[in-house]
């Protein structure tokens, strides 16, 4: 899989039940984990325009967890929960994303994704690499139906802004 910056690949690795996501941002590793790890960061860039991303709470440490809605144009909310597994700081860190009510408490709306996020030096700043596993190939589809790789690729389109 090749990068370049300012341009999110996507690929299927549909026989393990991963997407492959990669993208490089024009700043240092510390910079692009500091905005993928803070909450006040997060909510500035995470939701595709013209949607917002809002924190509730948010601890960033093994086993807390992040919980966050993104709010239409409309005034809709669809609410996640990311649960932290493990973390290297500045270099990756592991855990759960699901959808879930307002309280936190899990909803099946969408199946539950294991995300693994590294963050790398390459030529002209930070490659942020993302394994999402699934536990079934039908799983990816869903996601990908509910508009995942277009609006990822837009969230990181804002952060490109940010970091600009």
């Amino acid at each position: 899989m090749i990068s370049t910056s300012g341009k999110t690949i996507l690929s299927k690795d549909l026989e393990n039940k991963r997407l492959l996501i990669q993208r490089d941002f024009k700043a240092p590793i510390e910079t692009v984990w500091k905005h993928w790890t803070s909450s006040d960061l997060l909510d500035l860039w995470w939701a595709p325009k013209p949607w917002k991303a809002n924190t509730i709470s948010h601890v960033f440490k093994e086993g807390g967890k992040w919980i966050y809605f993104m709010e239409g144009p409309n005034g809709e909310k669809h609410y996640a929960l990311f649960e932290y597994h493990e973390i290297a700081p500045n270099n990756f860190f592991i855990g759960q994303d699901s959808f879930c009510d307002e309280d936190g408490n899990l909803i099946s709306i969408a199946p539950s994704m294991h995300w693994n996020v590294s963050f790398k030096s390459a030529e002209f700043g930070t490659r942020v690499e993302v394994v999402i596993s699934f536990q079934h190939e039908s799983d990816i589809e869903k996601i990908i139906e509910m508009g995942f790789e277009t609006g990822f690729a837009m969230a990181h389109d804002n952060l490109d802004e940010i970091l600009i």
